[in-house]
């Protein structure tokens, strides 16, 4: 059975074809940078590797493109769509009513359609490329796996927020937790590294996107993401946690409205709004250059993270090792560095050699001496996708 599945980000598409069961990758890629001038669009098969830098105005057009390579006749890998039975979708929030993969259909659509103002750099994006993969597919059954599934077992002392008790009882109002299938995914690779029953973990995703998970025993437990993927970590146009009180000063005060506000959090602030690039690359090239506003962005985002990992360390009572995923995560040498940096209260110590290599595959870069491991983990949601797909459906 052929699978295709589509990782639909805020400003990025990810792609893989898989024959299942076999978890065979026919071909992969990604289209990055999506609305921004030089869009880049790869795509991988076989030794073929075919990278163009053009135009993509929104992910409709992104995805238009990346069923043009799969159909292309000197390097595509399919005649027809006819022959992809399946199209898996990353769903960033399904809110209380998605607990576990779904078929998709128009009432589950609809589910997704509500939750846009919980997750409005995602979903709506997530949606578009199911309702595209519909059109282009039209013999695929469509599958949507959700981020917030696998943050389920999160207790109710830490999802639950100190507000009237009828928010969360009438509205659902609570910490849900995202980019579920990455922790999941990198999670279950290192407790088999690890080779140990019960585990300690902290995994760290950035990426445009970045969150942390404290994950007890394969099971997370607490999460830098909240209602909507916003809080938390500094993120390439989001802010991260912020003191509330903020927001009614730029409305009460500066006059802004609330759909401003929200507009500025989630797509002005961050580190577009610290350097005036969201895309961490440029950030460190100007950063090398000396620009003082990126070095300072840089050393903000690994401060946060940093704090992040003492206080998941407190909720684990310990720690047997941190994971680094997704492109930044993957990517950069200096995040990496910066954000191990005088850890040694806690047990961290990175290999400054090591940790300038570049990784393809589960790499320990942590020194002989360190207590706790620092692993590279490159995450692969889009074989998750696959197999939470061909399960349902087999």
């Amino acid at each position: 059975m052929k699978i295709l599945v589509i990782n639909s980000g805020s400003s990025s598409i990810k792609y893989q074809l898989f024959m299942m069961p076999d978890q065979q990758v026919i071909c992969s890629g990604i289209v990055e940078r999506i609305g921004l001038e030089n869009s880049k669009v790869q795509y991988e098969v076989a030794d073929e590797y075919i990278e163009e830098v053009t135009n993509i105005e929104n992910h409709k057009k992104g995805l238009e493109k990346v069923v043009k390579m799969l159909l292309d006749k000197k390097n595509g890998v399919i005649n027809s769509t006819s022959e992809i039975k399946v199209v898996g979708h990353r769903v960033v929030h399904g809110g209380v009513s998605f607990t576990e993969t779904k078929e998709v259909n128009q009432e589950v659509k609809n589910k997704i359609r509500e939750l846009f103002y919980l997750a409005p750099l995602h979903n709506p994006a997530n949606l578009e490329g199911i309702n595209v993969a519909e059109d282009l597919f039209r013999e695929a059954r469509q599958i949507a796996v959700f981020d917030t599934s696998f943050h389920q077992t999160i207790p109710e002392k830490a999802y639950k927020y100190a507000i009237p008790n009828h928010f969360f009882e009438d509205n659902n109002v609570r910490l849900y937790g995202f980019h579920g299938t990455s922790h999941k995914f990198v999670s279950e690779q290192a407790i088999e590294y690890l080779n140990k029953k019960k585990s300690k973990i902290i995994t760290i995703h950035l990426g445009n996107g970045c969150s942390v998970t404290a994950i007890n025993d394969g099971r997370s437990i607490d999460h830098s993401l909240g209602f909507g993927p916003a809080t938390g970590l500094i993120m390439g146009t989001r802010s991260g946690d912020i003191d509330h009180s903020l927001i009614f000063y730029l409305i009460d005060s500066l006059g802004y409205t609330a759909e401003e506000v929200n507009n500025i959090l989630q797509k002005e602030s961050g580190m577009l709004g610290l350097t005036g690039f969201s895309d961490l690359r440029d950030i460190e090239t100007e950063a090398n250059n000396g620009d003082k506003r990126c070095l300072l962005a840089l050393e903000m985002n690994a401060y946060r993270v940093k704090k992040y990992i003492g206080s998941y360390f407190a909720a684990l009572n310990g720690l047997d090792a941190i994971i680094f995923t997704a492109g930044v995560g993957e990517n950069s040498e200096k995040m990496r560095a910066l954000i191990c940096k005088e850890m040694e209260g806690l047990g961290i110590l990175l290999d400054e050699k090591i940790n300038a290599q570049r990784f393809k595959k589960l790499t320990e870069i942590n020194t002989e001496e360190s207590p706790v491991k620092v692993l590279v983990i490159p995450t692969n949601e889009e074989l998750e996708i696959a197999n939470q797909a061909f399960e349902l459906l087999k």
